[in-house]
């Protein structure tokens, strides 16, 4: 349809897993398993419900008539009883018993949390991926020498392998936040209009036990092992806002990501994949643009501040219930993840194609190498004799007069000065004996190596994917 707004979440970037995860044939049909979990529940604990009503109900889950539920809707101003209008429609011998006892948000904030837990469990696989992917890039190139930065500017020695793992380090952090919040998900259960299961008590003629294997019953048949343990109409906010803050988490982690190969790729150390006849630029068609990268840094923007929603709506909860929350959550926390399942993709497919241009690596660490290896220069020239205040000195005038020539397009040409200076006591060839980059990297082959043996028991198992992107 192009008459009418589409979400660019749904037509250019999200997966056909999570589009179909949050649409409305999944939802309604969550709503219809939910009312047929709670007819069988009522009917094994004594209620007059019959299994020829249980089992129309559960003949007719998918075949739902959106025509009638619109029109039932206008007339009633109410979406939960425009659908249990048309589930009894086409389910007329139960038509009586949908919904008993229950309030709305037994099927509006149980299937919430059936539709959150699993995108969550979705996510954390595809995170999953991006480490695996990771930690064979992380692998590869451990002991790489490449030119560090701090403030963004030349600094000591690191490797490429080793900076992957601070990528990957925090992406270790986003899945224990996935982890903590698939852990937390407790299931709303059936409990009234306000949370005390008035309803159930007159229902069950004033039995606890009944009400309470009720839950436990419907509870199990969605996989989850408890309910809240006290709420109100609705589940507690707060989870809305463990999950997005959760999912915002991912999207700092991948935004860090992506903010460093767009910074590596202007001077072309570092490329995201590049399609044969992918187009750069409109007008400069020599270009190779980061777009990826950047599209990732687009959209974390906006989940990063999508997930300030869930804490505002949480924190203005009114006592038992108020409506204030829906409009918002209706948007905030789909798009929310839609937006983190577009994010992850497309860091698994840069992940999964990332190049590195060796020798550009390599001429820019032998172009600062002179100046990072001064210190170590330095205690060589006093161990053959030199006095280590005059030998600094010496360093210091010609690293600033080096300096001043590359300033001018000039190549480096520290060490030849220094050779020059016969205080200095080392000619250029012994100079460039010491100059070796893999000496100047410290402990980053072991700490990769180390890094990544700790990681080895959550990766098992894992494919290696290159994630298809859209446009």
């Amino acid at each position: 349809m192009t008459n009418k707004y589409e979400s660019p979440l749904s037509s250019r970037y999200a997966s056909d897993y999570m589009l179909n995860l949050f649409s409305s044939d999944t939802r309604y049909q969550t709503w219809r398993k939910l009312w047929v979990s709670l007819a069988k529940a009522e009917m094994e604990l004594g209620l007059p419900i019959t299994q020829s009503q249980v089992d129309e109900l559960s003949a007719h889950i998918t075949d739902i008539d959106y025509d009638v539920v619109s029109e039932r809707e206008k007339e009633v101003r109410h979406d939960v009883m425009a659908h249990v209008y048309a589930y009894g429609k086409v389910a007329p011998e139960a038509a009586g018993i949908i919904h008993l006892g229950a309030t709305s948000c037994y099927v509006t904030d149980n299937a919430d949390l059936i539709i959150y837990r699993d995108a969550l469990r979705y996510l954390r696989t595809e995170l999953l991926g991006v480490l695996a992917n990771l930690s064979l890039f992380a692998e590869k190139y451990k002991a790489m020498p490449t030119l560090g930065y701090t403030h963004y500017q030349p600094a000591q020695l690191v490797t490429v392998g080793k900076r992957a793992t601070l990528w990957m380090q925090n992406f270790l952090s986003d899945l224990k936040e996935i982890d903590f919040a698939i852990e937390n998900i407790k299931f709303l259960g059936c409990r009234g209009t306000t949370g005390t299961e008035a309803s159930f008590v007159e229902l069950y003629e004033g039995n606890n036990a009944k009400i309470d294997q009720m839950n436990r019953k419907i509870a199990e048949d969605f996989g989850f092992s408890e309910c809240f343990d006290v709420c109100g109409q609705t589940y507690p906010r707060k989870v809305d806002s463990r999950i997005l803050n959760a999912l915002s988490s991912i999207a700092q982690s991948c935004y860090n990501m992506a903010n460093d190969i767009r910074l590596l790729q202007h001077d072309r150390q570092l490329e995201e994949p590049f399609e044969k006849n992918q187009i750069g630029s409109s007008a400069m068609a020599y270009k190779r643009n980061p777009m990826r990268s950047e599209r990732i840094c687009s959209l974390s923007r906006y989940l990063m501040a999508d997930a300030l929603n869930a804490p505002m709506t949480a924190s203005t909860q009114w006592l038992e219930r108020t409506l204030d929350d829906s409009a918002n959550r209706r948007i905030s926390i789909p798009e929310g993840f839609l937006c983190a399942d577009a994010i992850l993709r497309l860091a698994q497919n840069i992940t999964d194609g990332l190049h590195v241009n060796e020798k550009i690596v390599e001429s820019t660490v032998k172009e600062y190498l002179p100046f990072i290896a001064t210190e170590n220069l330095m205690m060589e020239a006093v161990k053959r004799g030199g006095n280590r205040q005059e030998i600094h000195e010496i360093i210091r005038k010609n690293s600033m007069e080096a300096t001043a020539k590359m300033k001018n397009g000039e190549k480096c040409d520290l060490t030849a000065r220094l050779a020059a200076d016969p205080a200095f006591g080392m000619t250029e060839a012994e100079i460039d004996a010491l100059l070796l980059p893999e000496k100047y990297v410290g402990r980053c082959p072991e700490q990769v190596t180390t890094f990544l043996s700790k990681i080895k028991p959550l990766l098992e198992g894992i494919e290696i994917k290159s994630a298809e992107i859209n446009l």
